[in-house]
């Protein structure tokens, strides 16, 4: 009688297995170390439980977004508990001090328990990413099994980034959402969120209303590379200062920070054709509707304009808790201080040129956010006068400058333009590609980036903080052109972010990117599909 106990329970084992999928750990970014081990595989099913550790809320959080991913591509729901559940094989999440590093992660793989460990809940939260994206997508719930194995994990760099250009077109919070859960899905943990530009100013700022008043929209926008053909289509948009602690909540909880960026004292349009007496002439000023470099820009002569920044910074820094604000800095001429009285008397009182006019207005913007606590990036051109050490560079001129900001001291955030700006083309045929601002930039491009080479010094290497990727709108006008500009290169530059150069390799990625395109479909993702001809 035992033993026909005994053969019934191993045919009702051998059932659960027989029509099980395979998960595969091959995934993007690639985990640094995968051991597999001996023994039988982990069999994830419908009474699988997500059990987390602690009392850490955001350690629930963890728990209830992998239920949610794993519904997402398998169809199985699974439930979440504090408290492990008997005679069953669960998934568990827990903090562990002895793992080294904030977000790194151990998963061990057994038939009796999948275990995600992290430092931190950011760690585990990696550790949820690298085990959804080992799953199969179904059509229909079906059992999973997944190897046993020891998987180590941790990224390359601590800033892992994305850009959203929202000054040029502006993008509903539904989409500023989708798009934190793309940077999840890719493992980055910074959404850098440019705000303001000539075209348009978007985020409140109670103290200056007609910065949302008149800033935020303009009375058309040119059509094309700047033709002489205006559409004359009155466009705007902005975002109130609730939105935008929403979306730092959202990000929050996906470990994920956001860095607003109020670009100064270039690209400042906008802010002068709501508040004209800021700028050199007095205007008028229009919201700009041509793409491109305007010679407008902020007075620096004018007292006014510095109480106007400080001001405006108090309101973000309450509202962002990152502990950088992007200054911009990109891209602003000097034409209108040349000419301008007040601008010459401020150069003359403090012994300067005009070129380094601004490396004063940065150097005194910089003062005032360090004594709030905080630290200020600023694109590359803030180097071409002397600037304080502690300032963070944002390289996008390529790759040099970011290597001159090394070797000074400074921290980088290396974001070339000849391997980061997902405004690019994807393809040399573009005849039947949307309209782009230009240049060429395909996946394996993007891969190919080293932002440490062996020729940098190694000191230097050590100011590398960080790798970006940006998407400026100029001809970016809606939310699923913007999927399509950064879907695969984002999977590309996570593994730039994620893994050191000599773990990487194109054909080997090009594979895993196959799977994860995948999970693009299964997610409604729109994207570019030059990797895989057959598509």
């Amino acid at each position: 009688m035992f033993k026909n106990i005994s053969l019934i329970i191993t045919l009702c084992a051998s059932l659960l297995t027989a029509h099980a999928a395979t998960a595969d750990y091959q995934v993007v970014p690639l985990p640094q170390e995968i051991s597999m081990s001996k023994g039988k595989p982990f069999v994830l099913s419908a009474s699988t439980p997500i059990v987390y550790t602690g009392s850490d809320a955001q350690m629930q959080k963890n728990a209830n977004f992998l239920s949610d991913y794993v519904e997402q591509l398998t169809k199985i729901r699974l439930n979440v508990s504090s408290q492990k559940v008997k005679k069953t094989t669960p998934i568990v999440l827990a903090l562990n001090p002895k793992i080294a590093g904030n977000e790194a992660y151990v998963m061990t793989v057994t038939d009796k328990q999948l275990t995600i460990a992290g430092k931190t809940p950011a760690g585990v939260f990696y550790g949820i990413q690298t085990l959804r994206k080992s799953l199969p997508v179904l059509d229909a719930a079906e059992n999973i099994e997944l190897p046993a194995a020891v998987i180590k994990d941790a990224p390359k760099f601590a800033y892992r980034g994305m850009m959203l250009d929202c000054g040029r077109h502006f993008f509903p919070i539904s989409f500023v959402k989708k798009y934190i859960d793309m940077l999840a899905l890719h493992n980055m943990n910074v959404f850098h969120w440019h705000l303001t530009e000539d075209q348009g100013w978007r985020i409140e700022i109670k103290k200056y209303p007609k910065l949302t008043e008149i800033g935020s929209k303009r009375s058309g926008t040119i059509i094309g590379h700047n033709s002489a053909v205006d559409d004359s289509i009155p466009y705007g948009g902005y975002y109130t200062q609730e939105q935008a602690r929403e979306i730092v909540k959202y990000a929050a909880e996906r470990n994920i920070t956001v860095i607003p960026e109020i670009d100064m004292p270039g690209h400042m349009l906008s802010a002068l054709a709501s508040y004209p007496e800021l700028g050199c002439t007095g205007g008028p000023y229009e919201v700009g509707h041509k793409w491109g470099v305007y010679e407008d820009v902020l007075c620096l002569g004018n007292e006014k304009v510095y109480k106007f920044l400080e001001d405006i910074i108090d309101e973000l820094i309450d509202i962002f808790p990152s502990k950088y604000i992007h200054i911009g800095g990109d891209e602003s001429p000097r034409v209108r201080w040349e000419k301008c009285p007040k601008c010459q008397a401020l150069a003359k009182a403090q012994g300067l040129t005009t070129d380094h006019l601004q490396a004063y207005f940065t150097n005194r913007i910089e003062k005032y956010i360090n004594a709030k606590g905080r630290r200020i990036i600023g694109w590359d051109e803030i180097l071409e006068g002397p600037i304080n050490q502690s300032a963070t560079i944002m390289s996008w001129r390529g790759v040099q400058p970011g290597t001159k900001a090394a070797n000074l001291g400074h921290d980088v955030i290396m974001s070339p333009n000849s391997n980061a700006y997902f405004d690019y083309y994807q393809t040399k045929k573009t005849g039947g590609e949307p309209l782009n601002i230009g240049g060429y930039l395909p996946v394996s491009k993007v891969y190919e980036y080293d932002p440490t080479p062996e020729s940098m010094p190694a000191e230097a290497q050590k100011h590398i903080v960080g790798v970006q990727a940006n998407l400026w709108t100029e001809y970016v006008a809606c939310p699923t052109l913007a999927e399509y500009q950064v879907m695969p290169r984002m999977a590309a530059i996570s593994e730039v972010q994620w893994l050191p150069s000599s773990k990487k390799n194109f054909d080997a990625f090009k594979t895993r990117v196959t799977k994860l395109a995948k999970i693009y479909d299964r997610l409604g993702y729109v994207y570019a599909k030059h990797l895989w001809t057959e598509k």
